[in-house]
């Protein structure tokens, strides 16, 4: 693995696997930390994510293609402080300002300060860390990066395939605390302080009922497969029936169903962004509405591909048109009820809602 745009292309897409794995706790806690998700505040982190796989790719790889050390003599420890400076001069090939940014160890000795850069940046502004916090943040980081490289990535392989540098500890260092001198440039980024409280009711937007929906649809799906896998190892292969039951049926039925009976109607989806159903006397609906909910809403879908799965009974293209009505119906009425809401009756607030004098006001406005 030569090609640099290979551990980029890396990064990104274990950024993005990082990601859909802490979407839903995520999303739970900034609703109750901050009140509300942020759509820039979002990428934010998806960019921190992205960027501490960075740190992964571009310090472990390329690996090399024998495990063995014969061809690996570069693999040492180097203890030496400010050994770049030597390098530097014995790498300059010519005088003025161009000739010393194209020198290899110039360029070496920069990008090691810059890659620590937005670690700095993100630990202050992220995480409110201070600057002895941050700059110790970066030292332990950059002292793990050269431990694991000292190590052969900790003993997996027989010997050290990248240079262990105290010159690289001293330059990440650096860089953490430049980052924490520019982290002030992140509060140009919009949506960085809540827009109210964080136990003030927000308004009930397409975008959030769409988001709940997502995690209900996005957890049912997980917990199945779990179960389905978990169930694998140690029962073996289970019958098409059964299969479509543990990984399918019985999910949607706990996490849309028996959560929302047992808690104060809202679904999995819904208590992460912080909804729930009222009934008509603003509290929480009865059972029979629950069911009504639940069979023509996303448990309706799920017991539908359930049917399509034992029966082949042409059961799926009914599951995807509830799908879509159902999304669909929660962004246009004013409402969002979504389809299962308007058969059972019901309205979607806000759980921080004091009481039902306040519901009408949530309905619509800026997202929480």
């Amino acid at each position: 693995m030569t090609d640099p745009t290979i551990p980029a292309v890396i990064a990104v897409f274990a950024g993005f696997v990082l990601a859909g794995l802490l979407a839903v706790p995520y999303i739970a806690a900034s609703y109750r930390r901050r009140g509300e998700l942020g759509l820039w505040r979002v990428l934010l982190v998806f960019g921190f994510l992205v960027y501490a796989m960075s740190l992964w790719t571009y310090t472990l790889l390329p690996i090399p293609e024998t495990t063995t050390c014969a061809g690996h003599a570069a693999g040492h420890l180097q203890l030496r402080p400010f050994q770049f400076v030597a390098d530097i001069r014995r790498e300059q090939t010519g005088a003025g300002l161009r000739a010393f940014l194209r020198n290899p160890a110039v360029q070496q000795a920069v990008f090691n300060v810059a890659l620590f850069v937005p670690l700095g940046m993100f630990a202050r502004h992220l995480f409110r860390r201070g600057f002895l916090a941050t700059v110790a943040i970066g030292f332990a980081v950059s002292l793990f990066i050269e431990c694991t490289q000292l190590t052969g990535v900790w003993f997996l392989f027989e010997c050290p395939y990248r240079l262990a540098d105290v010159d690289d500890l001293l330059t990440n260092t650096l860089g953490a605390a430049v980052g924490f001198g520019l982290a002030p440039l992140l509060r140009l980024l919009p949506g960085n302080e809540p827009s109210a409280p964080p136990g003030t009711p927000r308004p009930v937007t397409a975008r959030r009922r769409l988001l709940g929906m997502a995690v209900d649809v996005v957890s049912v799906v997980l917990l199945g497969t779990t179960v389905g896998i978990v169930t694998t190892l140690l029962a073996g292969e289970p019958d098409t029936v059964v299969t479509a039951l543990i990984s399918t049926f019985l999910p949607a039925l706990l996490l849309l169903f028996v959560i929302p009976v047992v808690g104060n109607g809202a679904s999995f989806g819904q208590r992460v962004v912080l909804l729930r159903p009222a009934g008509p006397d603003g509290g929480k609906p009865a059972l029979w509405r629950m069911t009504v909910r639940f069979l023509t809403g996303s448990g309706g879908y799920f017991t539908l591909l359930t049917l399509a799965s034992v029966v082949n009974g042409g059961f799926e293209p009914l599951a995807n048109l509830l799908f879509f009505a159902s999304g669909i119906l929660a962004i246009r009425p004013e409402g969002h009820q979504g389809l299962s809401g308007l058969i059972a009756g019901l309205r979607v607030i806000d759980v921080r809602a004091l009481d039902d004098q306040e519901v009408p006001s949530l309905v619509s406005g800026k997202d929480g």
